[in-house]
């Protein structure tokens, strides 16, 4: 995986999935600090006649929350995602695999999700699944491409679950090549530095291939004589279960896992989890990424230049709210049967409300590099999954 690279990835003629971009958590501060550069890049995706201008902190916030504001922002998903896909044409976790796995559970509100993308997504299934062999670097074994893998197939399990209700071919498929990186242990390993959140950590990344094997219609069920496939399921379960949180972060996921697999979680972990959540909210009703963990405990690989920006922030003692912790944080409580009459979500929604800046996006700062800021996209992502389970999204028209 290329690191601290200036733009985007190169784009080779024996793959049609690229190396993931990787990206930063978030500071909303409009303070001057966080200023985009003018030196750097021009537009956050340009293609053909999309041009989307790079996030900047200092983009005002909407003067009102409502349907024209979440209009602006689907129109940044989709243009992002289609942008991406007709000059990347590659599967990642920071904007065509949010896309993939959260806006195809809005189509009554906003309409169709991209067939493009989906398009792109099965064009980057391998032809034939085969063996993956493991590889060491720093003393650290892993599966290359476990992440492309996890993303790609989440991405079509849910496309299917919401757009046919059947799992095609491409897909299983898709899901056979992703237990082909999975470790013996059990989980589904991160390798190289990454940022946070999304492929943090390997229970977040097992997270993610849970989510993609109860996505897909009728999957599991369907493998009743598949006795290899089902025991390595039995074994990422196994492992999920077991497995003790790295940090704060993996704590409160245990959250999701219990969304997704009940049996793995146990009421007192639950219950555990929705009190540590709830302990971290800030005063002004957000959360912030940052005080999930620390630094050197979100991956066991963090270079000295992203300490040292994280170390450096005029907020490093007191992180900020942030809207991709307090959007999942949301998230995780609705999963979890908490009303939206709740005060902490209540609070919660009242922060990204606004915290909406007048383009559509949620602005959220990249630290691994100060450029595209991806994170903006997935922090809008999660806003809008948010606001889907409270309710508060409107069916609009995107024409």
């Amino acid at each position: 995986m290329p690191a601290r690279m200036s733009g985007f990835p190169a784009v080779t003629a024996a793959t049609r999935v690229c190396s993931l971009i990787l990206f930063g958590l978030g500071l909303p501060s409009p303070s001057a600090v966080f200023s985009q550069d003018k030196s750097g890049p021009a537009f956050q995706y340009q293609s053909g006649s999309i041009e989307v201008s790079l996030p900047t902190a200092d983009e005002p916030r909407v003067k009102e929350f409502g349907p024209e504001s979440i209009k602006a922002a689907v129109k940044y998903l989709e243009d992002g995602a289609v942008s991406w896909v007709r000059e990347r044409t590659c599967v990642n976790c920071h904007t065509t695999g949010p896309y993939m796995t959260e806006r195809t559970a809005w189509t009554k509100q906003f309409g169709p999700a991209s067939e493009e993308v989906h398009a792109d997504f099965i064009n980057s299934v391998p032809k034939r699944v085969r063996a993956v062999q493991p590889t060491e670097k720093h003393g650290h074994t892993f599966y290359p491409g476990t992440f492309t893998a996890v993303w790609r197939a989440v991405g079509l399990a849910e496309w299917d679950r919401h757009i046919t209700g059947t799992t095609a071919e491409p897909t299983d498929r898709a899901l056979r090549d992703m237990f082909e990186h999975q470790s013996d242990n059990g989980a589904f390993v991160t390798h190289g530095e990454v940022e946070i959140p999304h492929i943090t950590t390997d229970f977040e990344l097992s997270l993610q291939a849970m989510r993609a094997i109860t996505a897909a219609p009728g999957w599991m069920s369907g493998l009743k004589t598949d006795d290899e496939l089902i025991a390595r399921i039995a074994n990422l379960q196994e492992w999920l279960k077991q497995a003790e949180p790295k940090n704060d972060f993996d704590h409160v996921l245990k959250l999701q896992l219990a969304y997704y697999q009940p049996d793995l979680v146990s009421p007192e972990s639950r219950t555990a989890a929705l009190e540590l959540l709830s302990e971290k909210q800030h005063a002004d009703g957000g959360w912030s990424t940052r005080d999930m963990s620390p630094i050197n405990d979100w991956h066991y690989e963090m270079s000295e230049t992203v300490v040292n920006l994280i170390n450096n922030l005029p907020d490093a003692a007191n992180p900020e709210s942030d809207p991709y912790m307090t959007a999942l944080a949301i998230v995780l409580m609705r999963q979890n049967d908490v009303p939206v009459t709740d005060e902490r979500i209540q609070r919660g929604l009242a922060w990204l409300k606004r915290e909406q800046r007048v383009s559509g996006r949620w602005w959220m700062h990249s630290l691994y590099r100060g450029n595209y800021h991806y994170i903006t996209y997935i922090a809008t992502v999660e806003a809008l999954k948010a606001l889907d389970l409270c309710g508060e999204l409107p069916v609009i028209s995107t024409n």
